[in-house]
C-alpha cells in the first residue's frame, strides 16, 4: 500500500526533488531568502554536499564546470537581488556553452512582490535572455512539477541554464505532494536514412573535414567518434575550447578553431569541399568571426548534426542538417566503416603534420620559455588530467601545447568570462579528487577569483592554479596597442604577492621565474597534497604564442 504524502515545507520539499533526480553536489553563497533550503540541506547533508563559495560568481562558476564533468544539471544557490547578479555571470557561461545548469534564487515574499522591496527584482525578465527558462514558484505544491521540468529542460535538445526563483514565504508553507519521477533528457536520433544520408555526402569529398564540439560527449561518445574518424581516413578538428572530444594524440585530430589555434589550418579550410560538424555551433570564434563559410551558404558544402534543432542553419544553411544528441550520433557511426582508410591520407597527413610541429616548443626569449614549459607538462600529466583555461591570451600556452582527450576534460568558458578557471579548477577538483587539476589564469583574472581558493583549502580539493602574471591585462593591451599605438590606458595591474597570497588562503604557493625552475615548482605542488598556487613570472611584451609587443612593458 503507497502511503499518502507527509505535509513538508517547500524547502524540504524542493531538497526531496534533488535528491531525487540524483543531485550529490550544490555550490552556494548562504543567504537569509531561502534560510528554509538550507534547513533542508542540513537534514540531507549526508546526500548532498553544500559547497559554500566566496563569491556568487565562483559559485554560479562552480555549478557549471560540475555541470559539464557531469552531464546533469550543476546546481547553484544563492539569494537575492546582489546575489543573482553577481551569479549572472555564470548562467551566461552557461548559456553560450551549452552546459545544463539550475540556478536557484532566494525572492522576497510573495506580498511584498512589485513593491520593490528589498533587494527585489523580476528574474524572469532579468534571465529570460540568458536562460533556457526562468520561471518563479508560487505554490510548494509544485516544485516537483517545477524541478523536474528544469531538470529537463537544462539538459534536452541543446542543453543550458535555467532559473527559478523561489519567494521566502513560499519555502516555508507546508503542502502534500508526492515527489517528480528521475528525468532523463529528450534527444533527436539520427535513422538508417539519415546515416546514409551523411555518407552520401562524404562520398562526394576530396577534402572533407569533420569539426566535432559542442556539449554532451560522454567519455564514451567521444571514444565512439574517434573511432569513426580514425577508421575512415577522415581529419578531425575541434570547436573553440573542446579540445577534449578527440585526443590531440589520435592520428586524425588536425587542431582546434580556437583563440590559438594553427594560422595555416584556418587558411586550408578555403580547401574543405564537405564539413561534416558533428555537436559545435558554428559560431564566431569557430568560424573566425564568420568568414571561414559562406552564409548562408553553400561554399563548402556541409553537413551539419547538432542536439538543439534551432541551431541548425542558424548563420550558415547545411546541405544536410539533422537534429540529434553528440551522444546518439556517436553510437550511429562508431561502427561504420564506410572509406577505405588511405582515401584521403594525403590531405590528412598534411594537416595532421601541421599540427604536430606546431605543438613542438619556440625557443622564446626571456628566462621563462612558456612553451618549453608546458611542452614539458605535457609529457608528465596523466591521460585523465582536467585542465580549465580562463579568459585571455595567457590561455595560449595550456592550449597549443597541453594534450587533450578522454578520460581527461579541458573545461574552459566559450563565453571568454575572466574569472571561469579558478572556480572551475575547485569544483573539478571536488568532483574528482583522485584526478590531477591544472587551473590556468592570468594576474587580472586571479584577482576576480583567486578567494575561491579558500573554498579548495576549506574542502581539501587540491587543485593546482598556475597563475600567468605579467602586470598587464594582456589580451586588451594587445589589442590596444594594435588599434591605437602609443595611447595604451586603464591596463597596467599593480599586483599582489600571489606566493604570499596563495599562502594566506592556505595553499601550497610558490614563484616561478625561469624555465628551469617549472617542472620541480609542479612536482612540489604535487606531493603537497593540498591546493597550489604556483606563480609565473612572465614577460609582458611575450603577449602571446604567436606574437610580442616590441618594448611592452608594464608601470607597475
Amino acid at each position: 500500500m503507497t502511503l499518502p504524502p507527509k505535509p513538508r515545507t517547500g524547502g524540504r520539499i524542493l531538497v526531496d526533488q534533488l535528491l531525487a533526480q540524483g543531485a550529490d553536489t550544490a555550490f552556494c553563497v548562504p543567504g537569509e531568502s531561502y534560510l528554509a533550503v538550507l534547513d533542508a540541506l542540513h537534514d540531507s547533508r549526508e546526500a548532498i554536499r553544500l559547497v559554500n563559495a566566496r563569491h556568487e560568481a565562483g559559485a554560479a562558476n562552480m555549478a557549471e564546470a560540475y555541470g559539464k564533468l557531469t552531464g546533469r544539471p550543476g546546481l547553484c544557490f544563492v539569494t537575492r537581488g546582489p546575489g543573482a547578479c553577481h551569479a549572472a555571470v555564470g548562467v551566461h557561461t552557461a548559456f553560450q556553452d551549452s552546459t545544463p545548469m539550475i540556478l536557484f534564487v532566494g525572492q522576497v515574499g510573495r506580498d511584498m512582490r512589485d513593491r520593490e522591496a528589498f533587494q527585489e527584482i523580476d528574474y524572469r525578465q532579468m534571465f529570460g535572455p540568458v536562460a533556457k527558462w526562468a520561471a518563479e514558484i508560487d505554490s510548494a505544491a509544485r516544485i516537483p512539477e517545477y524541478v523536474a521540468r528544469a531538470y529537463r529542460t537544462a539538459m534536452s535538445g541543446r542543453p543550458g541554464p535555467v532559473v527559478l526563483a523561489l519567494p521566502e514565504d513560499m519555502l516555508t508553507e507546508t503542502a502534500d505532494v508526492p515527489d517528480a519521477p528521475h528525468v532523463g533528457p529528450v534527444a533527436g536520433n539520427l535513422s538508417a536514412a539519415d546515416a546514409d544520408a551523411i555518407r552520401a555526402v562524404l562520398e562526394t569529398a576530396k577534402k572533407p573535414l569533420m569539426l566535432v564540439g559542442g556539449s554532451g560527449w560522454s567519455d564514451e561518445a567521444a571514444r565512439g567518434i574517434t573511432a569513426f574518424a580514425e577508421a575512415n581516413g577522415l581529419p578531425v578538428a575541434c570547436s573553440f575550447r573542446r579540445q577534449d572530444v578527440v585526443s590531440s594524440r589520435s592520428p586524425a585530430f588536425v587542431g582546434d578553431f580556437g583563440t590559438s589555434g594553427l594560422p595555416s589550418l584556418v587558411k586550408r579550410m578555403a580547401e574543405v569541399d564537405v564539413l561534416f560538424v558533428a555537436g559545435a555551433r558554428l559560431g564566431e570564434m569557430t568560424t573566425k568571426g564568420y568568414t571561414t563559410l559562406d552564409a548562408p551558404g553553400p561554399k563548402p558544402r556541409v553537413i551539419h548534426v547538432h542536439a538543439g534543432a534551432d541551431e541548425i542553419g542558424r548563420v550558415f544553411q547545411p546541405e544536410l542538417g539533422l537534429n540529434a544528441s553528440s551522444a546518439h550520433l556517436a553510437e550511429t557511426l562508431a561502427e561504420a566503416r564506410w572509406f577505405d582508410g588511405a582515401r584521403w591520407q594525403d590531405w590528412r597527413g598534411e594537416l595532421r603534420a601541421a599540427f604536430q610541429a606546431d605543438q613542438e616548443p619556440q625557443g622564446e626569449a626571456g628566462p621563462l620559455d612558456l612553451s618549453a614549459a608546458f611542452a614539458a607538462l605535457r609529457e608528465t600529466l596523466g591521460e585523465d588530467a582536467i585542465v580549465t583555461v580562463d579568459a585571455g591570451n595567457h590561455t595560449g600556452w595550456p592550449q597549443r601545447y597541453l594534450a587533450y582527450g578522454r578520460p581527461g576534460r579541458q573545461l574552459g568558458s566559450t563565453a571568454g568570462a575572466m574569472g571561469y578557471a579558478v572556480p572551475a579548477a575547485v569544483a573539478a577538483a571536488i568532483r574528482h579528487p583522485e584526478r590531477t587539476v591544472i587551473g590556468c589564469v592570468g594576474d587580472g583574472g586571479f584577482q576576480m577569483s583567486g578567494m575561491e581558493i579558500a573554498t579548495a583549502v576549506q574542502y581539501g580539493a587540491r587543485p593546482i592554479v598556475f597563475v600567468f602574471a605579467n602586470g598587464i591585462y594582456g589580451t586588451i593591451r594587445m589589442h590596444q596597442e594594435r588599434e591605437y599605438p602609443g595611447r595604451v590606458v586603464g591596463t597596467d595591474l599593480v599586483n599582489p604577492d600571489f606566493r604570499a597570497l596563495g599562502a594566506a588562503l592556505g595553499a601550497h604557493a610558490e614563484r616561478v621565474t625561469t624555465t628551469a625552475e617549472f617542472m620541480p615548482a609542479f612536482e612540489r605542488a604535487l606531493a603537497a597534497k593540498k591546493a597550489a598556487v604556483i606563480e609565473l613570472v612572465t614577460d609582458p611584451a611575450r603577449i602571446s604564442t604567436r606574437s610580442a609587443l616590441p618594448g611592452a612593458k608594464s608601470a607597475s
